[in-house]
């Protein structure tokens, strides 16, 4: 049964709140997984009573715990989604991540914060994966882009939130909203509906759903799962790295007056909003996901080098370019609509969980790899070491979006055999 014919009479109001619910959760798992970055340093200074230099000896330490686990949960919620149902993940994965968030409002030690920072992370990695995995099979071929748009551009305002809470309410609050906003998603998940291409699969006892390991058994399906993975590099090194670390980057830079990394984030997810908003539109008025990916590539490499080598700047031209690297990474949306696209619906929900999350998950590879480098290959010169990384996540990442194929109006109706 095609979707057309599925939602014929319903492609009013169910779908469209389907849109806005998948938007809203979006939301609520970008202010939790942006929060930490937000608060980190009030949280360790403050609230456990480290020192400068031990707060920032763990600072990156705690964020690639948080996406550590994220990289598991990955696997673990979209071979749920494929097994069980897209609905079940969102629910599981809403409880996790809103208990966790509630106790680190709690913590007494590092160790502690560690751990929750990591559960959280295992509950985040679901939320993206099966809301664009339901809002893929929902809508007409030719129209999905408009929804995923819809879903992340809204999404990445949570960063903002994130920061006005995080700046009123201190660190305690924050992660207690966190909790507190994700709960409430329980009860609008209430009217959401279940996939139609799922629920005719599920019928279909000889299909394999949620196989994991199907992704490796073929040369080809291996090739295209790794290149989806790798075009979203670039966006994490500019959020995690240049974004997330402006504090530290400011000062070499020789950037006038004073910085902070929770309005460097703001400004970024303000602009990678604007930036997912045009992507989309761009996407849908190209008819093309490759083409729209590999301009902002592009953009996104030559905003990160005016970011790395423009010189003194005011404070708020830094925010304002802080501003654009964000839109240069709002190709997030069709970074994972693509990666949606490419494989079959006994796959797709497994695909689609564990790809932006691997991604996720990499940073703790390109934190380790910057940190490392930045000290030994270039003598605490955090800027070449940040060049470095940069040249190899670019570089992985437009050999990846020139190897995918183009997928725009491809029909979903279909699945991945051994």
């Amino acid at each position: 049964m095609r979707q057309q014919a599925l939602f014929r009479d319903q492609q009013g109001r169910s779908i469209f709140m389907l849109i806005i619910v998948a938007a809203f959760g979006y939301f609520v798992d970008i202010f939790d997984l942006i929060l930490y970055n937000i608060v980190k340093k009030e949280s360790m200074m403050e609230g456990l009573g480290m020192s400068f230099q031990e707060y920032t000896d763990n600072e990156v330490f705690l964020f690639q715990m948080q996406m550590l686990g994220m990289m598991i949960g990955g696997v673990l919620w979209g071979v749920l989604g494929d097994k069980r149902g897209r609905l079940s993940v969102l629910f599981g994965s809403i409880i996790l991540y809103s208990a966790a968030n509630l106790l680190n409002a709690f913590i007494v030690n590092i160790e502690q914060y560690a751990l929750l920072r990591f559960v959280a992370g295992v509950g985040l990695a679901g939320e993206l994966g099966a809301a664009i995995t339901l809002v893929s099979e929902t809508m007409h071929k030719d129209k999905r882009g408009y929804g995923t748009m819809i879903v992340v551009t809204v999404g990445a305002l949570g960063a903002v939130a994130a920061y006005l809470v995080g700046s009123k309410l201190g660190w305690k609050g924050a992660y207690i909203t966190g909790g507190v906003l994700g709960l409430t998603l329980l009860a609008l998940r209430a009217g959401m509906f279940e996939s139609g291409m799922f629920h005719q699969v599920k019928q279909s006892s000889d299909v394999k759903r949620g196989d994991f390991f199907m992704l490796f058994r073929s040369a080809k399906r291996f090739k295209t799962y790794l290149a989806c993975i790798v075009i979203g590099l670039p966006v994490w090194y500019v959020v995690g790295i240049l974004v997330s670390l402006s504090e530290r980057f400011a000062p070499e830079l020789g950037v006038q007056g004073t910085i902070s990394n929770g309005e460097s984030i703001m400004y970024c997810y303000l602009g990678l909003s604007v930036g997912d908003l045009f992507s989309g539109l761009f996407s849908q008025w190209l008819r093309s996901r490759k083409k729209v990916v590999m301009g902002y590539l592009i953009s996104c490499m030559a905003l990160s080098v005016v970011y790395l080598y423009s010189g003194s700047l005011s404070a708020s031209m830094f925010y304002l370019l802080c501003f654009f690297l964000g839109i240069g990474t709002g190709y997030w949306a069709l970074f994972v609509t693509n990666a949606s696209e490419q494989f079959g619906t006994n796959l797709r929900a497994t695909v689609t969980s564990t790809v932006p999350n691997f991604v996720r998950g990499a940073f703790y590879l390109i934190g380790m790899a910057f940190t490392s480098l930045s000290k030994s290959l270039f003598d605490g010169n955090i800027i070449y070491g940040a060049s470095f990384v940069g040249i190899l996540c670019f570089g992985l990442a437009i050999a990846g979006a020139l190897y995918i194929r183009e997928t725009f109006g491809k029909d979903l109706d279909y699945l991945e055999v051994s």
